[in-house]
């Protein structure tokens, strides 16, 4: 009885979850962005639906209303659970023109750039998908090594096995690999309007960077109400914990 009454509950929540989805997709489409955005907030505050699209129309209503970083932090909420969104970066691209900082990334060269191009395409659900796949496939070339009787089939069959293996192998790489990028990397987006970076977790310490509204950081570490960030140029620093928001 009681598995009957979760089962229901479950079911009324994410209708309900669905409605206001789709009132405050309306209220947006008439230009009502103000109330677009208390509808969504109203479905992540109450936990109904968690989903890319209900971040990304949340992006989208705030950029309408020029507000700078929950547009950014909301798009960039929408790229975890949805990586490599096409329509995503477009409109986030948009939105961090509307930022004062030129922050520039440094990007990665060589070698590691290649690992990271590769392990990349996925994130690491898929990859655990296609490595479950590939171990398929290399237990059927296994079956039919040892039961072919023909001598060229059994060498066609070691061969797919051995291509396989070699597959399967990077397909596990890739997604432990992004899964330790996922689980390690900490993107914040600066809330305040203003924000000090300092040398040290003080307000003593020296002033380094001034960050704006929308500015992304990476936290690495974490002092009492200050944090330790990294920019995409590769500068570090502390900031109060209190000025920006991490994304996940």
């Amino acid at each position: 009885m009681k598995n009957i009454v979760y089962l229901f509950l479950l079911i009324s929540q994410v209708f309900f979850a669905q409605s206001s989805f789709e009132k405050g997709n309306a209220l947006y489409q008439k230009g009502q962005y103000q109330q677009a955005v208390d509808v969504y907030e109203s479905i992540i505050k109450e936990d109904k639906q968690q989903s890319a699209e209900l971040y990304f129309n949340l992006g989208n209503a705030y950029y309408k209303l020029n507000k700078v970083a929950p547009s950014i932090y909301n798009y960039e909420k929408a790229l975890v659970l949805k990586p490599n969104d096409p329509e995503t970066l477009n409109n986030l691209k948009f939105a961090k023109k509307l930022t004062i900082d030129e922050i520039k990334e440094i990007p990665k060269v060589g070698f590691a750039k290649l690992i990271q191009s590769f392990t990349g395409i996925f994130d690491y659900n898929m990859w655990a998908k296609i490595s479950i796949g590939i171990a398929f496939i290399f237990l059927l070339s296994f079956i039919g090594y040892y039961f072919s009787q023909l001598t060229l089939s059994k060498r066609l069959f070691f061969i797919g096995m051995f291509i396989f293996l070699v597959a399967l192998l990077l397909s596990v790489f890739a997604g432990m690999s992004e899964k330790n990028h996922f689980e390690n990397d900490r993107p914040a987006i600066v809330f305040a309007e203003l924000s000090e970076v300092r040398s040290e977790p003080q307000k003593a310490g020296a002033a380094i960077i001034l960050l704006h509204e929308g500015a992304k950081v990476y936290v690495i570490e974490t002092v009492g109400q200050w944090k330790k960030i990294e920019l995409t140029d590769g500068a570090e620093g502390w900031i109060d914990g209190s000025t920006i928001r991490e994304v996940k």
